[in-house]
């Protein structure tokens, strides 16, 4: 019998993810003093950076769509 079957990845743990992972236990144990907020800072400064992404592409898509970077005397 042939069997062909075929692997498929359902996602995993990013690198976000590890680093705030070691982070925490690195701040649970005591070898780093630092806030919350920093310990996970890898969190939220990669949701801020995918918004940021975000935000550009649909102000680039907003101007492309109304024309706003042509001139208008030149249309005449």
């Amino acid at each position: 019998m042939d069997r062909n079957y075929t692997a498929a990845s359902t996602g995993g743990v990013s690198f976000t993810g590890i680093l705030t992972i070691v982070f925490i236990v690195l701040k649970l144990t005591g070898f780093i003093n630092w806030s919350w907020v920093w310990v996970l800072s890898p969190l939220w400064i990669s949701v801020v950076i995918v918004a940021i992404i975000l935000l550009i592409a649909m102000i680039l898509m907003f101007i492309s769509s109304n024309n706003w970077g042509r001139r208008k005397w030149l249309d005449r």
